[in-house]
């Protein structure tokens, strides 16, 4: 039997190892993830521990992948950094990029090297494949991120990453988990939380602070916490948490809008998965003219197909 040739990709964020295989025609052969242990009533990780926890898990998941399939490698794409920024750094990216580097050392296979918010958007054009990918804005949703992005694709292949806004304090995920954890949820709260909300009878109304396309949502996580201290509803403050952040994200692209010129928008990172804020920023957004792309719910939180793809890509292969 032949082997297959395959582009193999690889992420360690702070939440989750991942490991994905593709052809050469962009199909995925293989996907293995592991999120990582956070002991209950804990608000995260130390970055020791995720390098410790990403140690552990990457060689696991890769003996999983090669004792099931045939293959070839023909490039290796990691992520190195959180962003694609020259003072951008978080340690537990170097778990990953170290496994990679040796590997493609070995193998005598090309290193494709991205930043944690390329693999995410590499993952959801290889997902959803939107119309137009020479410029387009990005939503980038997650536990440490909330960004609108412009992007545009260069000559080289490269996508250049400028911000336009984003948050000023809490990150839409933090707002997420800190409610999260009050309401007596696990961490990551994201699932939970949305979970939860599904049961709610009515929307417990929060603020919404956005100047530009700048947003704070230190006040709205005040406003739910102070909510649960008095003992309102928790699925209706869940739901108020979603309403808020769509809310939140509609009225920062509406204002970015005004300024650049753009009507196609892709939203990423973990936020990205939450069914009701999809449907309600699409709908805010559509009623002004404009198309919301999400990748598919699997591939919007952390994951490495992203870092595959572009190997893939960058390696001169049209998907």
């Amino acid at each position: 039997m032949s082997q297959t040739d395959v582009f193999i990709g690889i992420d360690t964020s702070c939440y989750t190892t991942s490991t994905a295989v593709l052809d050469r025609q962009g199909s995925l052969l293989a996907e293995e993830r592991r999120v990582l242990n956070v002991k209950n009533g804990q608000r995260g990780l130390a970055q020791s521990e995720m390098i410790f926890q990403h140690t552990r898990n990457l060689p696991e998941l890769l003996e999983i992948i090669f004792a099931r399939h045939d293959l070839k490698v023909a490039g290796i794409g990691v992520t190195n950094k959180p962003r694609p920024l020259d003072s951008s750094y978080m340690p537990a990216f170097l778990s990953g990029a170290g496994c990679a580097r040796t590997l493609s050392c070995v193998l005598n296979v090309p290193l494709f090297l991205i930043s944690h918010q390329e693999n995410h958007l590499e993952a959801a054009l290889w997902s959803v494949m939107p119309p137009t990918k020479n410029r387009l804005l990005m939503l980038h949703a997650s536990g440490g991120t909330t960004d609108f992005l412009l992007v545009e694709l260069k000559t080289n292949q490269r996508h250049q990453l400028t911000n336009v806004g984003g948050s000023v304090d809490l990150q839409g995920g933090q707002f997420i988990d800190r409610v999260g954890v009050a309401l007596g949820l696990s961490f990551p709260a994201g699932a939970a939380l949305e979970k939860l909300a599904r049961s709610a009878a009515g929307i417990f109304s929060l603020p919404v602070a956005v100047k530009g396309g700048q947003i704070s949502f230190s006040g709205p996580a005040t406003a739910a916490l102070r909510a649960i201290d008095a003992g309102n509803e928790p699925a209706d403050i869940a739901r108020g948490v979603e309403a808020a952040i769509a809310s939140s994200f509609a009225s920062a692209i509406i204002n970015i809008s005004k300024e650049q010129e753009f009507n196609e928008v892709i939203v990423v990172g973990g936020i990205s998965a939450n069914i009701y804020i999809r449907e309600t920023l699409t709908a805010k957004l559509r009623s002004r003219g404009m198309t919301t792309y999400f990748p598919k719910p699997a591939y919007s939180t952390d994951n490495a197909v992203g870092c595959a793809a572009a190997a893939l890509r960058l390696s001169g292969v049209e998907l």
